[in-house]
């Protein structure tokens, strides 16, 4: 049985609230969440099929049948319908990891778990460090990061498929490249043991995340402005240490990328860090996608002028009942909703098995107690 929304009004509404931040002069709370492929299948009852990413015949005709299933319980079709093979997709460029010497590892996706990438811990003692950083300030980043075929394929993308790839708009958040590269425990210890190497790596890692970033807008003619960082492990500092190490870089990257009010600053931290909220209300976050622990009121309070993005969990979502799914999003409604500043999504990724009917439940709560205007 689903919730009783009108779709067509609801997505109307949507698109007139979306881009009207702490302002209730809209028709309602805003949502920004969607479904993803890697829910299709547990909607469709199939087994995950691994010719769905290779063969365009089968991915297409996959993402039709779910479209369809969506547009009937929430008035939209969400999935392309149209695929680019995996040769004619942008080879990846350098990420700030491999740049510090850390191979990058692809783990799978399946019908539970989304793929992921694994870096290997690289750097092993303060010395290997202080050598790494040797090799990094002697590299020339515009020789090494783009791949071989990376224009040719730029250029099919655009021409051939009508894709613009904009590259460089946001990257991996400081604490979580730095333990990706040197482990968590020695990021701790050497902060406390060793703080003038770390001085060091902060700034270089600064400037490395600025001149890389810098290179792949140019290259694929994205803006200069803006930018979003995505730091998970940035929980395991104490303030003080996150005040030594992380701060800084979001400081100077911002500095550069969002030197006016308007510029948007972004953080996503799937992860406990409520800790740290005083400190990243000093860099002027525009919006925010916490962990799921992380309270909308305990947010708002310390960032008075933050857009919560969240607050549902992704396990309620993917694992919890329409009616627990509808309750937790009425509870963030109610929480922060009454300022403006809030978008409904998930406090995190999307996981595999998130429903149609659970995002139908969403929508529900939204058009019973989220609205700043009365419904016809």
């Amino acid at each position: 049985m689903l919730y009783p929304v009108d779709v067509v009004r609801f997505w109307s509404d949507n698109d007139l609230s979306l881009d009207k931040p702490f302002s209730t002069d809209k028709p309602q709370v805003p949502m920004a969440l969607c479904t993803t492929e890697g829910c299709i299948w547990q909607e469709l009852g199939m087994s995950m099929d691994p010719r769905y990413y290779e063969d365009p015949e089968v991915h297409v005709r996959l993402n039709r049948l779910y479209n369809d299933k969506a547009e009937e319980i929430v008035g939209r079709r969400i999935l392309p319908e149209a695929f680019i093979p995996p040769e004619d997709q942008l080879p990846r460029p350098l990420r700030i990891e491999e740049i510090f010497g850390s191979h990058i590892t692809t783990i799978p996706g399946s019908e539970e778990i989304d793929g992921a990438d694994w870096v290997r811990e690289s750097v092993h003692s303060v010395r290997d460090l202080e050598e790494r950083m040797e090799m990094v300030q002697g590299l020339n980043l515009r020789d090494t990061v783009f791949p071989p075929g990376f224009y040719e394929a730029l250029e099919r993308l655009r021409t051939h498929y009508g894709v613009e790839p904009r590259l460089g708009m946001g990257i991996r958040g400081p604490v979580t490249a730095a333990m990706s590269i040197c482990g968590v425990e020695n990021t701790i210890l050497w902060l406390v043991d060793s703080p003038q190497v770390m001085e060091r790596f902060r700034d270089l890692l600064a400037g490395v995340i600025v001149e890389l970033s810098t290179l792949l807008r140019e290259a694929t003619g994205a803006p200069m402005r803006g930018f979003g960082f995505s730091d998970d492990n940035c929980a395991m500092l104490n303030p003080a240490l996150y005040e030594q190490f992380g701060l800084p870089i979001l400081e100077h990257v911002f500095s550069v990328f969002c030197p006016d009010e308007d510029d948007r600053r972004y953080q996503h931290s799937d992860s406990e860090m409520t800790h740290l909220l005083p400190l990243l209300n000093r860099v002027r976050l525009h919006g925010a996608n916490f962990g799921p622990t992380v309270r909308p009121e305990d947010i708002r309070r310390e960032m008075p002028r933050t857009v919560i993005h969240g607050q549902l969990p992704p396990f309620t979502f993917s694992r919890g009942t329409p009616e627990e799914i509808y309750r937790a999003v009425r509870r963030d409604i109610e929480a922060v909703g009454a300022d403006g500043g809030l978008v409904v999504t998930t406090a995190g990724s999307v996981n595999p098995g998130s429903r149609l009917v659970g995002l139908r439940a969403v929508m529900y709560a939204i058009q019973q107690h989220g609205r700043y205007q009365p419904l016809d």
